[in-house]
């Protein structure tokens, strides 16, 4: 995700608010985070009801309309992201965030249907999938301890951006020469995946601490939202690796 850029207009920036305030935006942004992943686990539900919607997001992952839904996804992605970080009104903040929580249950679809398939649990039976809850067990005690990190070092992670940055790139194409010449990628990438997961998170939360103004709680959320779905997408293809 692009880093925020503040621009000081009438904003109280973290650096220069008072406890209470800095302790009130670290609430805002984690509720708004748990509201992200409760409209995810909605959307994901209603998404999984639909046969059809199921049937066209698996076809979508075959092949070369794999290339056209991550490049779709990336577009989606990047509006979304502008739309909460330059939107001023609040409700427009919103739906960029809502955008993007749909994008991320839609790119879901297949991976949530083949973990709850290979478990041998029906769709209307999600949460007792034990691939998913294993996986989402983990993805949070990563996150939750990740993010302590940060919260007690009150440590500067903003010099990981250029690391990431190199490491999304090159795990895109990693992605694209995997699709185009059809060869698995493996474990190991997921791993790898997983620890660049973790360093978003780390820079995410850094960005929580010394970035923001006291009313940016949407755009950071959306950080941290986005850094904790990459996580879980890649602990349930761990998971799923094991079977």
């Amino acid at each position: 995700m692009e880093d925020f850029q503040n621009n000081y207009h009438g904003k109280i920036m973290l650096s220069q608010a008072t406890d209470v305030e800095r302790v009130a935006f670290y609430k805002k942004t984690y509720t708004h985070v748990a509201g992200g992943v409760l409209a995810f686990i909605v959307f994901e539900y209603f998404l999984l009801q639909s046969a059809s919607i199921v049937e066209f997001a698996i076809s979508m992952f075959q092949g070369y309309r794999m290339l056209i839904l991550l490049g779709l996804f990336m577009l989606v992605t990047n509006y979304a992201e502008s739309t909460v970080i330059k939107a001023a009104n609040r409700n427009v903040q919103y739906m960029g965030y809502a955008l993007y929580i749909f994008a991320e249950a839609f790119i879901f679809v297949p991976l949530i249907f083949i973990a709850v398939s290979m478990t041998e649990e029906s769709v209307e039976t999600l949460n007792q999938a034990p691939v998913i809850n294993q996986a989402a067990i983990v993805t949070l005690s990563l996150f939750t301890g990740i993010s302590a990190i940060v919260f007690v070092t009150k440590k500067d992670f903003s010099f990981l951006r250029a690391g990431l940055t190199a490491g999304f790139f090159i795990a895109i194409g990693l992605i694209v020469a995997g699709i185009l010449f059809g060869f698995n990628l493996g474990l190991w990438f997921s791993v790898g995946m997983c620890v660049l997961a973790a360093g978003s998170i780390l820079y995410q939360t850094s960005n929580l601490i010394h970035k923001y103004g006291t009313e940016d709680y949407v755009p950071a959320a959306l950080g941290l939202f986005a850094s904790l779905m990459l996580l879980f997408w890649y602990v349930i293809q761990i998971f799923l690796s094991r079977d």
